[in-house]
């Protein structure tokens, strides 16, 4: 595995700041919003591919996750943690593209528990 974290600290920070249940995920990127955000490879944002992975990883069992889904879930939360902490660019937050490009990452940062 590439990070340093242990898969426990992994799993503790990916339940806190995944904060959309699949469902909810696999409907926000179906939208227009989700797909106008990102940078493109191949047509389809980084970000956005990267949801529709972490949709697979919330319906996986714990003790199914591959190293390559482990792997990914440490990089959902370093991606989270420094777009959290860069905070929001525009005045609307809510239809922002820095909250557009978090909820693609699983994370809803107009949600109670935000971008604590």
């Amino acid at each position: 595995m590439s990070s340093s974290k242990s898969r426990d600290q992994i799993w503790d920070e990916w339940r806190d700041l995944v904060n959309m249940a699949p469902q909810q995920l696999d409907d926000w990127l179906d939208t227009d919003e989700s797909r106008s955000v990102g940078d493109r490879d191949n047509g389809e944002s980084t970000g956005h591919k990267s949801g529709r992975r972490i949709v697979t990883i919330k319906r996986t069992k714990k003790d199914d996750l591959s190293d390559d889904q482990w792997d990914h879930m440490a990089r959902v939360v370093g991606y989270i943690k420094r777009h959290c902490s860069q905070g929001a660019t525009e005045e609307d937050v809510e239809t922002s593209n820095w909250t557009y490009s978090l909820k693609n990452w699983g994370h809803d940062p107009l949600k109670d528990d935000g971008c604590a």
